[in-house]
């Protein structure tokens, strides 16, 4: 009996992805839980494993739109293999990203003759770019030629230009108009001092770096503030169903992360488990996977809530755009000295303005106002956040 593969439930609100290549040819023999495809949404490139072992017979082609439930292909467990590809496998094969592993086979390369220079010597898409660049500056007599690039799009005597959107564009453009037509988005704001937090991270980051082998960055903290407040405030954290309000006895938290196609937004399952450590550890681990490529589908489903850090690319303030069917989301911004007002005396602060985007359809004003609070009181007193009072 067949077993099928079908493209499984990839995140709230994704319905279709985009087929980018098969990883096996049609034919060819597969092992359970073996790459079968890259497949593309709006939120990552993710690798599709295989349901079963057996003989793969592909139903769609690469470019293909594909519909979450659809029947991509089959797996005949007692089927004759008709088309097997022996490819070698070289040393450093199992580290290579959908992106490297592409470039790395279009051009032939061996993977063992590139130095690489990611996390344990694994290879980036950089890597693999400046293995080729130099290949094509004295290329060997066995090499192929490398393909010349697409040609520039014609620019018009007025001096512009037109190109076609990207299928990717396309799906977050689409989520995007969906997500203010569906919800009563509205944005509160306030403004915290991390001098509490800066404080700590001098005094403590050599003994927690020794401890847990790790470094405390600022993540965690949000982090934790955003769990403790979001169990204390259950609407923020819940979401609307038809006319039903589903709540959650737990916190599944996205971090948005910026990729080289874009932000990706991991969820750390259960973020009300685990320790500062922990989150930290998982914050460092999600965001490598992200820039490489690596998240399984299950990284990029279930959130709850949503960070994001607009900050770190210089933005001082803004309004972030829900994620369906979340009801919240907090905007992280630049760190700035400005005077405030302590007691009777001005003094200069590194200060960050927070901004929480909430469905108003759940969300009164007064709860998103005192959440938000909240928030800002735990991480102005980071050991609150220890001890949870």
């Amino acid at each position: 009996m067949p077993v099928d593969v079908v493209l499984p439930e990839l995140g709230e609100s994704v319905t279709d992805a985009i087929l980018v290549e098969w990883l096996k040819s049609d034919g060819e023999a597969v092992a359970v839980d073996e790459p079968l495809a890259v497949i593309e949404t709006d939120k990552a490139d993710v690798e599709l494993p295989a349901p079963s072992a057996g003989v793969l017979h592909t139903l769609k082609a690469d470019g293909d739109t594909i519909e979450v439930g659809e029947t991509i292909a089959t797996i005949d467990e007692d089927g004759e293999v008709v088309s097997k590809v022996e490819v070698p496998v070289p040393e450093k094969a199992d580290d290579l990203s959908p992106a490297v592993r592409r470039l790395v086979t279009e051009h032939d390369f061996d993977p063992a003759a590139i130095t690489g220079t990611g996390k344990d010597g694994r290879l980036t898409k950089g890597d693999v770019l400046a293995h080729l660049e130099a290949a094509a500056s004295d290329p060997p007599v066995s090499e192929p030629e490398v393909p010349a690039p697409p040609p520039a799009p014609a620019v018009s005597s007025d001096g512009e230009r037109r190109e076609s959107m990207s299928q990717i564009r396309t799906r977050i453009a689409e989520r995007l108009v969906s997500a203010q037509q569906t919800a009563a988005m509205l944005t509160t704001f306030n403004e915290v001092d991390m001098s509490g937090i800066f404080d700590l991270r001098a005094k403590y980051k050599e003994m927690f770096a020794d401890v847990h082998g790790i470094s405390l960055g600022l993540m965690s903290f949000f982090v934790r503030a955003c769990v403790i407040a979001l169990q204390e405030y259950p609407d923020v954290n819940a979401s609307i169903d038809g006319s039903d309000i589903v709540y959650r006895d737990y916190v599944n938290m996205g971090i948005a992360v910026g990729t080289d196609r874009g932000l990706v937004v991991p969820v750390l399952k259960s973020a009300e488990r685990m320790s500062f450590a922990t989150i930290e550890s998982e914050i460092k681990r999600v965001a490598l996977s992200a820039r490489e490529g690596k998240l399984g589908l299950d990284e990029l489903s279930g959130g709850t809530f949503t960070i994001t850090n607009g900050g770190v690319f210089g933005s001082l303030l803004s309004t972030p755009i829900l994620n369906p069917p979340q009801t919240g989301i907090l905007g992280m911004h630049a760190i700035q000295n400005r005077p405030i007002a302590v007691g009777d005396e001005v003094v200069v602060r590194p200060m960050m303005y927070l901004a929480l985007t909430y469905d108003h359809r759940l969300i009164d004003g007064q709860t998103s106002v005192t959440f938000l609070v909240r928030v800002k009181d735990l991480l102005e007193d980071p050991a609150r956040m220890m001890l949870e009072v």
